[in-house]
């Protein structure tokens, strides 16, 4: 393989740059280039299980309100919609995470260059901007552990830059039970100044009683070039929740006699929550010289909650009880240095990176008594700080034509601190501190069978420490659970990527990852979850993409993945000694599919419209498997409409999802204490959106 030429300056996680010409709705056989193995890289001949989520594609799938929109074009990632804006997505890659019952935690989520990944793991997906998203990177696979802590996997979003000419775009989409969004956007190039700037407003009443939701949501992101060889790009953002009401899940029973109903303790105790997030980043580029590059960047932020949980009274008034409302004032920050060199090696070149991100995290978490939606006494006073350091370094070596090799190595510690301010009698001080640490390889060899043919193998280690929620409590009496330890994992990947011919392209990935001290449920009941360590578990599937562009009016899009994810060990389970060697990982679909068939007639310019099939299979409710969903197919229908009048550019869709109106269940909440397991998903839904583009 000869040496790649040198491509422009990105920063640390900036990953795809895809030319969008051609046709709309062929925009996934488009070349892309990414960086998940943090240099950028045909997607083609990178050495892992990648995908990218284009423009088109987000914009088709619905609002941009939630990932979940969308991500189910890619295979192995799962981002299930609860119906309930309090608790966040659910989202897994290849099983990970699947155990949350509220925001995100199993994968790394990075934000124009910004982690959206607390250092202890958990995540939020609320505060992703998709009006503003010009394309999303998935990453899984052995190579996503040299992102850190927590990485099952790594979903990216990257903001559009702004175009040549200055241009206004305005937004609406309206759907069922009184959706609204109204988007504001303004975009161009001023000099060697580049901008975006997104404003969006969101309201629902909720598909569910008592999960009515408000957000705003402003985005901004603005480039400056010094020079031809520097860079800075500002990243801002500004996200208010001040509405969102929690449903709650349902037992069966429930489900089967109402599924939009809420549980009473979700009205009576007015379960919700209120949250504001504001956050600056600056990431500075600088190419040294024609060989190597420097990149650094820093950011902060604070995030304010206020969360009424639905815990009956009595659970409230023990001593050691945390009360029902929590309020959490979080300031975070963090700052990333990278250097990376092309340097000739025989036949090829090595490409040398090396880094450091530094992470911290500190809040005052409070709790009080939950007095039927009004605020009681206090009930829980605490400072906790997370502070992580990593170091890697990594090598891709172009060996020759045929060969090429990565190898990597990441070192990190996170550090928890706890400082207890509530002592009273029978809730002694609870204050400690832990640390976590880890040194991961990685290593991988490609084959290079001609220009069309590329099979691939790779290994790494990975580590997952427990978040602040999961060592919040422990089994008996008072006092954080530092006794949880960290799960360790082993990740191999096997896959083949070919063009079978012009305009198709076919990505088969084979995997398999093993677990120690998997962190699980222990028990769960007023509304104190204690964790545990599990002992052996394995995750093991396929991963199938496949694109073509069959004729100029017809393309398609494949995505299908299957996940065997189980317990390998016994170990006492939740509430009792049941051995569980063999049953599954609670909250995990067994396997997942989505078809595509788009059709963009010549002889009616601009319009479009696509069949799409979604699939997802089974999913257990807790440990014990002692229940499950069923696997539910749904079929929808988009249509949309481009016109170009003068200066403007419109463009109209048309969404009809769940087109037979299929009952089913959208996730679980593994393990639930009350066996309220179930989060319904809707039934028929339509949604339509309008934008109108002026260009200056």
């Amino acid at each position: 393989m000869p040496p790649l030429p040198a491509f422009p300056l990105r920063c640390l996680t900036l990953a795809i740059s895809m030319t969008v010409a051609g046709m709309a709705n062929a925009q996934t056989l488009q070349e892309v280039v990414v960086s998940a193995s943090r240099q950028e890289q045909q997607s083609f001949d990178v050495p892992a299980s990648v995908q990218a989520v284009g423009l088109t594609a987000i914009e088709a799938a619905g609002p941009r309100v939630n990932l979940s929109e969308v991500m189910t074009r890619v295979p192995g990632i799962a981002v299930l919609n609860r119906q309930n804006y309090a608790q966040d997505l659910q989202l897994s890659i290849r099983g990970s995470g699947a155990r949350s019952p509220f925001g995100i935690r199993g994968a790394r989520l990075i934000v124009d260059g910004i982690p959206a990944t607390m250092p202890d793991g958990q995540s939020q997906a609320s505060t992703i901007s998709l009006p503003s998203a010009q394309r999303i990177e998935v990453l899984r696979g052995p190579l996503a552990q040299l992102y850190g802590n927590s990485a099952g996997g790594v979903l990216q979003v990257f903001t559009a830059d702004g175009p040549d000419k200055p241009e206004v775009r305005f937004s609406v989409d309206a759907g069922a039970d009184r959706l609204r969004r109204y988007g504001l956007q303004a975009a161009g190039q001023s000099g060697s100044l580049n901008y975006v700037i997104d404003h969006s407003d969101f309201s629902t009443n909720g598909w569910r009683a008592n999960s009515a939701a408000k957000r705003q949501h402003t985005n901004a992101k603005l480039r400056w070039a010094s020079s031809q060889d520097t860079r800075f790009t500002l990243v801002a953002n500004v996200f208010e929740q001040p509405e969102s009401g929690d449903p709650l899940g349902l037992t069966r029973e429930q489900f089967e006699a109402d599924p939009r109903q809420a549980v009473t303790n979700s009205t009576l105790y007015r379960a919700g929550k209120e949250v504001s997030q504001n956050q600056l980043g600056l990431v500075a580029e600088h190419r040294l010289d024609d060989r190597s590059e420097v990149s650094a960047r820093v950011y902060a932020g604070e995030r304010d909650l206020d969360n009424r949980l639905s815990i009956p009274l009595f659970a409230q008034l023990s001593p050691t009880a945390a009360g029902g409302i929590v309020q959490l004032d979080r300031r975070y920050s963090g700052t990333g240095l990278r250097w990376s060199r092309r340097i000739a090696a025989g036949e090829g070149e090595v490409r040398l990176t090396t880094g450091l991100d530094l992470e911290r995290i500190s809040e005052r978490r409070r709790g009080f008594i939950n007095n039927l939606g009004e605020r009681g006494e206090l009930k829980r006073d605490e400072d906790d700080s997370v502070d992580s350091t990593g170091v890697y370094v990594q090598g891709d070596w172009f060996i020759n034509e045929a060969w090429s090799a990565v190898a990597g190595l990441r070192a990190n510690r996170v550090d928890f601190r706890i400082r207890d301010f509530f002592v009273r009698p029978g809730n002694p001080d609870d204050s400690g501190q832990v640390s976590f640490s880890a040194t991961n390889p990685v290593i991988g060899l490609t084959r290079h069978l001609g220009s069309d043919l590329n099979v691939y193998a790779n290994i790494g280690r990975g580590f997952e420490t427990p978040t602040l929620t999961e060592i919040a409590y422990t089994g008996n009496g008072s006092g954080p659970n530092l006794q949880l330890k960290a799960a360790r994992s082993t990740h191999a990947e096997l896959g083949v990527k070919t063009r079978l011919g012009e305009g198709q392209r076919l990505d088969v990935a084979l995997f398999h990852i093993a677990t120690s001290d998997e962190i699980v449920v222990a028990t769960s009941s007023g509304g104190r979850t204690v964790y545990t360590n599990a002992g052996r578990t394995s995750r093991a599937g396929v991963e199938v993409t496949h694109s073509a562009q069959w004729s100029p009016e017809w393309s398609s899009h494949l995505a299908f993945s299957t996940l065997n994810a189980r317990f390998d060990q016994s170990f006492t389970s939740r509430g009792g000694s049941t051995l569980l060697k063999g049953n599954r990982i609670p909250g995990t679909p067994d396997r997942l599919f989505f078809g595509e068939l788009a059709w963009q007639p010549r002889a009616w310019a601009g319009f479009t419209a696509a069949l799409e099939m979604v699939h997802r299979g089974s999913m257990v409710v807790d440990d014990l498997n002692s229940d499950r969903t069923e696997a539910a197919t749904l079929l929808n229908l988009r249509l949309g409409w481009e016109q170009r009048v003068g200066a403007w550019h419109l463009r109209e869709y048309l969404r009809i999802d769940n087109l037979a109106d299929k009952a089913s269940i959208g996730s679980v909440i593994a393990n639930d204490g009350n066996r309220r397991f179930f989060e319904p998903a809707p039934g028929r839904q339509w949604g339509l959106g309008v934008v109108a583009v002026y260009a200056f």
